[in-house]
């Protein structure tokens, strides 16, 4: 059986366990790849593991990081930028742990994908197209999550979270060797503890519902039945993609949830696409 596969780690937010829990259940099952994709929240987790760093370390980084320090709200950053956080903390955050790595200087063929908002489409940063940036950089494009990180740009584009954009933007050939893609996607569901927007600046509360609601719409969407085959739906309950203040045992669990899915479903994935190869 060929278990060469180009796992896509798609989305998330502030849930990125989950993804590791992928990544130790590829590992226990011996699904071997040589490129990865990284969105989102997914691409944090691809970078640290693309730059070579072992597992268990980033599973600590992820359960013991403080996510509320990349909280920096602010009215004049979201009226000037677009985002009420900058998004500056959280890229030095990753550089450091990357060790300021460029895309060339990776262990592993790193792909990460944001959304160019101006026209809707993917925009991809990897060693073929972008060798010598640094990997940190593109993964806080491709985490821009709307109205909470300020927009970036990259040339005349503007980039924003690759969460949002089409399936078929990520079911690609990412290897030039037509080696299966497994896209691991994190589903959620409304979150129904309620926000005070009373207070002096509810503002802030309304973008954070705001923020909350489209992120989890955007996770709720249906799958197009031509990448079902390609696609492992991991059902994350009501953590929600924008808790800057998860705690230790909440991302636990979302590390649990990862891992559980993907040891039951990828060997059934595994063994579709086998019989759909053979016939």
């Amino acid at each position: 059986m060929n278990k060469d596969i180009v796992p896509i780690f798609a989305g998330g937010g502030t849930r990125l366990p989950a993804h590791l829990g992928v990544l130790k259940a590829l590992e226990l099952l011996d699904i071997k790849f040589e490129d990865l994709v990284g969105v989102s929240g997914g691409s944090i987790i691809a970078s640290f593991y693309a730059a070579g760093l072992p597992l268990h370390d980033i599973k600590r980084i992820a359960l013991k990081t403080n996510y509320n320090q990349f909280r920096e709200f602010s009215l004049v950053k979201l009226i000037r930028h677009g985002g009420l956080s900058s998004g500056d903390a959280f890229e030095r955050w990753v550089d450091n742990h990357l060790q300021g790595r460029t895309f060339a200087q990776l262990e592993k063929n790193l792909h990460i994908v944001a959304t160019d908002v101006t026209n809707g489409k993917p925009v991809i940063f990897d060693a073929e197209l972008t060798p010598d940036m640094k990997v940190s950089q593109a993964v806080r494009y491709s985490m821009s999550i709307p109205l909470f990180f300020s927009f970036k740009s990259f040339g005349k584009r503007i980039m924003v979270d690759g969460s949002i954009l089409s399936e078929d933007a990520l079911h690609r050939d990412w290897d030039h060797n037509g080696t299966p893609v497994l896209c691991f996607r994190l589903r959620g569901e409304h979150e129904y503890d309620n926000l005070n927007v009373n207070g002096l600046f509810p503002i802030f509360n309304y973008v954070t519902l705001l923020i909350r609601t489209f992120m989890t719409t955007i996770s709720r969407e249906y799958i197009n039945e031509h990448f079902w085959h390609n696609t492992i739906v991991i059902n994350i309950g009501e953590y929600s993609a924008v808790d800057f203040k998860m705690t230790k045992e909440e991302k636990y669990q979302l590390y649990k949830i990862g891992y559980q899915t993907a040891m039951e479903v990828i060997p059934i994935k595994i063994n579709m696409a086998t019989h759909n190869i053979a016939h």
